[in-house]
């Protein structure tokens, strides 16, 4: 599904007045991460009060878009059969946040579980929508989630979620494209801008990839690259595009586009799919969630494709970043949340998350990124490569640090109107940021929050 501005926008206006709230009510400048330092701990559950509630039953409403959830639901009807689990589409993303918050806002029709992205964990973190899942005993559970999507559902003390899945970076290509054109696949980003040129120059219609702006893309580029031009303390915000690690890949990325080496066909769209089933887009650099999508919507490139690591700024360097993902989260209006939390441990760590990674997902549980038959199944869309193997390295190799403003969602919706005017104008890379920065800044300073630059 295509995710256009105004959905987004319509989240941020909404989300506005509760931001704004939470701001004004958060007076601890020492606080860590997104949350007031100052608040209560939750009250403890215990596995036994989360067993009683299992034997109650119940019925949940999980508000969720990704397709192997239906047979998580399934199965622990099945094992639970006094629970009921009423699992709704509400929408992919920003159209589901939309609707989450409306239903915050008017005190009902709330789900019990609600699908959040990573990016968009904090805007409503800080809106104090969700559950801190602490009393839970969710803090137990460090080590059992990778580095990147561990982190990405703290917000200070406390645990918004946990994580359903993780999109550690590599790099996709089609080698039957590379091979005829005598293309190496490349292995850091220098080789990947000559890789590029050599392909154009090949083939004037082949392009090394697509992009014509892209958020979460360009904030992962920024991340593998060092950059950490978000710093957030409670309230207290810094935005930043100037750091080196930015600068690394502006400086990159600029060659591409002053080249005119990269497709102008949008991401997602049905010229997108042609070009990645005709070899006229050659690679991605995307999340490890990639594989299904390309099972499903490339089929007539099967055997073409393989997988590798992901480019690095240096050469022999091991650095990654996460692009996308996504936690089970409980909002904080729910009435059930004994029952739901059992059902997102079930989904995330227990035996829902085995029915996931069948169905294709990607864990972020370290236990599955080292079972044997995770890493050495063979995909026959990737000519029998194992993949998983290259993916499940990915995964250890996210660069820490890395944090999201607390009104990412806004932030997104708007960095078309400014980064993205470098795909079309004379603009730069650099100077779009400064602007998609002053913008963010400005929107954040109306929200009550305290921004440094």
């Amino acid at each position: 599904m295509t995710i256009t501005r105004r959905h987004v926008v319509a989240l941020g206006a909404a989300l506005s007045l509760s931001l704004a709230a939470a701001c004004g009510s958060s007076g601890n400048g020492g606080s860590s991460g997104n949350s007031d330092s100052g608040a209560a701990k939750p009250a403890a559950v215990s596995d036994a009060d989360l067993r009683n509630a299992l034997n109650t039953g119940g019925t949940l409403t999980v508000w969720a878009w990704e397709p192997t959830l239906k047979q998580v639901a399934a199965d622990f009807q099945a094992k639970y059969p006094k629970v009921k689990v009423n699992l709704v589409n509400a929408g992919t993303g920003n159209d589901q946040y939309t609707a989450l918050q409306n239903a915050v806002k008017a005190g009902s029709g709330v789900p019990d579980v609600a699908q959040v992205e990573y990016y968009a964990l904090p805007q409503f973190a800080l809106a104090k929508s969700l559950t801190d899942l602490s009393g839970f005993g969710a803090g137990k559970l460090d080590g059992t989630f990778t580095p990147g999507p561990w982190a990405a559902v703290h917000s200070g003390d406390g645990v918004y979620g946990l994580p359903m899945d993780s999109g550690p970076m590599a790099l996709f290509y089609n080698k039957e494209v590379f091979d005829k054109h005598g293309i190496q696949v490349p292995t850091t980003w220098e080789e990947y801008v000559a890789a590029a040129e050599k392909l154009h120059k090949a083939d004037p219609k082949a392009y090394i990839t697509s992009d014509t702006g892209d958020a979460g893309f360009t904030t992962s580029m920024i991340w593998q690259a060092g950059g950490k031009p978000f710093t957030v303390k409670g309230t207290d915000v810094r935005i930043d595009f100037s750091d080196p690690g930015t600068q690394k890949f502006t400086a990159t990325w600029q060659k591409l586009i002053d080249g005119k080496l990269l497709s102008p066909v949008s991401g997602w769209s049905d010229a997108w799919y042609k070009g990645l089933s005709n070899g006229t887009i050659a690679t991605l650099v995307i999340g490890a969630w990639m594989p299904a999508n390309l099972e499903s919507g490339v089929r007539a490139a099967s055997g073409k494709w393989r997988v590798a690591p992901m480019p690095q700024w240096e050469a022999g360097g091991k650095a990654t970043a996460e692009n996308g993902g996504s936690s089970l989260a409980l909002p904080e209006a729910s009435t059930n949340k004994n029952l739901a939390y059992a059902f997102i441990k079930y989904a995330s760590v227990e035996e829902g998350a085995q029915a996931r990674i069948d169905g294709g997902a990607f864990p972020a549980t370290t236990a599955h990124l080292k079972d044997p038959a995770f890493l050495n199944k063979k995909f026959p869309y990737f000519g029998g490569q194992e993949v998983n193997q290259v993916l499940a390295e990915s995964a250890g190799e996210v660069v820490g640090g890395w944090s999201y403003v607390p009104f990412q969602v806004y932030a997104n919706s708007i960095f078309n109107d400014t980064v993205g005017k470098a795909y079309t104008s004379p603009t730069t890379l650099q100077d779009g940021l400064k602007a998609w920065q002053d913008a963010s800044i400005k929107y954040g300073q109306e929200q009550g929050f305290t921004i440094q630059q």
